[in-house]
């Protein structure tokens, strides 16, 4: 029979005593009842690849008698790897289940390491180093040899030497190309001597020992581990790499016994050596290889389904499937086009608010992002609205590491005394001011009695007293260490005089210029520093925010204020055991699903995402894998946001919506618009001028146009996109496909709406001393405009010849605005 025929095309298998197999449907009973030889099943998401992997391992031991022993079953995470074991303990006991070997690929490695550690060259109580270890050795690695950690930074080394390790490859086939690879190769030869040294192994060792047993014809252990697996069963196969594919066939050498469940289309994880060309080439391998689809859908509702479909099938390379459901089709995906990213938050916001209302749990709702740097806005939102939430994969933003790093720096700016934060950046970006220097500096002021920064002086000019201690308890410091010490006094004394003279944001730039903490970023060629970089950018944009608040209420922006509003954001949320909303990028929302999700940012160059590596650029395919992830995660409901404008890392972007979204089938759609995104269409239709009939750009209060971080942390200005573009985004928001018109939103989205038999109640007009604006009599429950932070309603206004009111703005809260800023609201 040809193994690749259609599925209808085999005969349906006959009945096996012992299993429920009428759990399954078809070809998941034909998967799961192939014994012998390889086996490819593409698995599309939510088609229940686990349930046929555990009855597939279970008819193994039930019908053809194979011992427990002999099975190795590898998947990518701890989670899954125990759902595994639990589904197949309800199927054939725990006393069977113990003796298999399920695990992730490194947890199966570890064991098996430590029964053939002698031909490894190992002792049996080797350590598994892991990254802060792995980062102490490139450290100790770099003076020995040295190199300067600015110019080599220890991250990037070892990005370079795990990369190297992901292929196979040792510092033997270490490719050399200039004056830089010459040194990463010193670097990778000493790195791994100081392991051997230390009787260690870092992650990728332990698949590499392994593998290279398994591939010696002459190793006894080599012997040991072809013959030791009978079945060897890969979950997760579109992620695995070059080590991890070739330790698997090294295992099945002898029989070709290899099952492996994957799909292409979701493939998300290449920048962490993932390679989709080997799923795609395993019939290339396994020329005889059983293939078997699983495309039905179980977990989501018809239009959900349809919407990924839409999307993935104009994937350039991809192995033909045809995802369906037999689900009921459920609401259309909305598809929401927002003014700002403040405007996309408090839209998510009340439809979470409407969602657990309904009687929806905080645990089935998640939002999505494509990078942590937007979860900064959603994160305020949230909080404000006090709906608990929780950061999946991921730190909360004010508690991520360069963040707290720079909030140091600004508070030893403001208060010097601050000993805390003063120890936190003393030496970061590193500027050899090592635990021994710091240590006597603490002793110095504590016998001064003075803070840290102020004992810094005396100390490094050697005005301790002699006989204020014992002889010998506080030794002389070296030369260097006096230079460093005093050459990060002048730095703090410098920015201090900066803070009389710039803005908060702008002194966050000098910050991280002159500090050299965003060189240090920049230097480091990985993903980790990249991301940290955009939540840099994120912090100085929230800086922005705030300066441009406070100008339009009239008070003054400082860095103190902003500090203190900071520290009262930022506090750990009380409702500790509560239900949470799920926040998570793409990335950790592999392998989950919900209720309700909100994909937030859908715009090009967000996503896809355009990457400041040129090393990573143009991949749109992984980018329209991704976004496959994304849309399958839902079970009941999907909302798709986009912005016309949003600030994100120190810019302010005009946007496009993603090309994903006109791959969307137009019958599973919804296009709708929030009602700021709506007016300020209706005000450029009127006035032809941007955001605002007056004229005034979106920067008007305290910004200066577009602006994009320099090579050397500081800040270009660039020329604004013309309104005729934000015009052309907001047109396509509604999606009109050749040949079809314009659609209006399917409903009106502004919140004034009343349903009938609804009481309104009018309010009192409120005397505001005078007119704002546009020549604006405020009064409490009027609908206002701001430039910045779009409509909102007055809830109470202070009189006077300047009057100043205050209104809650969808996404910002409540603020304090002069009457002169607001315009009245359409």
């Amino acid at each position: 029979m040809d193994r690749f025929a259609a599925p209808d095309a085999y005969p349906p298998p006959p009945p096996e005593p012992g299993l429920p197999y009428e759990e399954l449907n078809e070809p998941q009973a034909r998967a799961a009842r192939h014994a012998e030889g390889p086996l490819l099943i593409f698995a599309g998401a939510g088609s229940g690849k686990t349930r046929v992997i555990v009855y597939r391992i279970a008819n193994l031991i039930v019908t053809h008698r194979v011992p427990p022993y002999r099975i190795l079953a590898v998947t990518f995470t701890n989670k899954a790897a125990s759902e595994m074991k639990r589904r197949l303990e309800g199927l054939i006991g725990a006393d069977i289940v113990k003796d298999l070997w399920v695990g992730t690929f490194h947890a199966v490695c570890a064991r098996l390491l430590r029964r053939h550690h002698e031909a490894a060259g190992l002792e049996k109580n080797f350590i598994i180093y892991d990254d802060d270890d792995q980062r102490a050795v490139m450290n100790r690695v770099l003076k020995e040899l040295n190199l300067d950690d600015r110019r080599y930074p220890p991250r990037q080394v070892l990005s370079r030497i795990h990369a190297e390790k992901q292929e196979g490859r040792g510092p033997g086939e270490f490719e050399r190309n200039g004056y830089f690879d010459d040194a990463i190769a010193r670097c990778f030869a000493a790195y791994e001597r100081h392991l051997k040294a230390a009787n260690a192994v870092d992650f990728d060792d332990l698949l590499l020992s392994v593998l290279r047993l398994a591939e010696d014809p002459a190793s006894l252990a080599g012997e040991d581990l072809r013959g030791r697996f009978r079945h060897v069963l890969v979950d997760e196969f579109q992620d695995v790499n070059q080590v991890q594919y070739r330790l698997v066939r090294s295992f099945c050498k002898s029989h070709d016994n290899l099952c492996v469940v994957g799909d292409d289309d979701q493939s998300i994880y290449r920048w962490r050596g993932a390679d989709v060309r080997i799923v795609r080439g395993f019939r290339r391998d396994f020329p005889h290889a059983t293939v078997v689809k699983l495309e039905q859908n179980y977990r989501s509702v018809g239009h959900v389904v349809r919407g990924a479909l839409g999307v993935i099938r104009h994937a350039s390379d991809r192995e033909p499937k045809e995802l369906w459901t037999s689900n009921q089709d459920g609401a259309q995906i909305d598809v929401v086009a927002a003014d700002s990213e403040h405007d996309e938050a408090a839209w998510v916001v009340e439809c979470i608010r409407e969602l657990i209302a309904q009687g929806v749990s905080p645990n089935e709702i998640a939002v999505f992002y494509r990078i942590h740097a937007q979860s900064r806005v959603l994160e305020e939102v949230l909080r404000e609205a006090r709906i608990p939430y929780q950061i999946i994969g991921g730190t909360r933003f004010f508690e991520r590491a360069e963040v707290k790093n720079l909030l140091s720096y600004l508070r030893v700016v403001v208060n010097p005394r601050s000993d805390v934060d003063l120890n936190r950046i003393i030496n970061v970006p590193a500027r050899k001011i090592g635990q021994s220097t710091v240590d006597r500096l603490i002793q110095a002021a504590d016998l001064f009695g003075t803070s840290l920064y102020e004992a810094i002086e005396p100390l490094a000019e050697g005005r301790v007293p002699p006989s204020a201690m014992p002889a010998g308890k506080l030794p002389p410091l070296a030369p260097a260490a006096k230079r460093s010490l005093l050459g990060f006094r002048d730095l703090i004394q410098g920015l201090m005089k900066d803070m009389t003279r710039l803005s908060p944001s702008e002194l966050a730039e000098e910050v991280l210029a002159r500090s050299g903490y965003a060189r240090m970023l920049e230097q480091d060629d990985s993903v980790e520093a990249e991301a940290r970089l955009q939540n840099l950018r994120e912090l100085v944009q929230s800086l922005v925010d705030y300066e441009q608040e406070a100008i339009a209420a009239g008070d003054e922006a400082t860095l103190a204020g902003y500090l203190e509003r900071v520290s009262l954001v930022s506090d750990v949320d009380a409702l500790v055991d509560m239900p949470k909303v799920a926040m998570m990028t793409i990335h950790a929302a592999k392998g989950l699903e919900f209720h309700a999700v909100f994909l937030t940012g859908m715009e090009e160059d967000l996503f896809p995402f355009r990457s400041q590596d040129p090393n990573r650029k143009g991949d749109i395919e992984e980018e329209r894998r991704l976004a496959y992830v994304a849309i399958t995660r839902a079970r009941q409901r999907l909302w798709i946001t986009h912005a016309a404008r949003r600030a994100i890392f120190g810019q302010t972007r005009y946007c496009l919506p993603s090309r994903f979204l006109a791959d969307l089938p137009p019958a599973s759609v919804r296009p709708m618009a929030t009602p700021t995104s709506m007016m300020a269409q209706r005000r450029m239709d009127v006035g032809g001028g941007g955001y605002g009939a007056s004229g005034r750009s979106a920067s008007s209060f305290g910004g200066s146009g577009e602006r994009s971080w320099g090579s050397r942390g500081s800040w270009e200005g660039r020329e604004r996109r013309p309104a005729a573009q934000a015009e052309e985004r907001l047109a396509w928001s509604r999606f009109p496909r050749e040949g079809e018109p314009a659609r209006a939103p399917a409903r009106d989205v502004d919140r004034a709406e009343r349903a009938p038999g609804e009481r309104y109640v009018e309010r009192e007009a409120v005397d505001a001393g005078g007119e704002g604006g546009e020549g604006l009599a405020l009064r409490r429950g009027m609908r206002v405009f701001h430039e910045r932070f779009g409509p909102g309603v007055v809830e109470s206004v202070d009189p006077g010849a300047d009057p100043i009111a205050t209104v809650k703005f969808s996404g910002w809260g409540k603020k304090r605005i002069k009457a002169a800023f607001l315009r009245a609201g359409s």
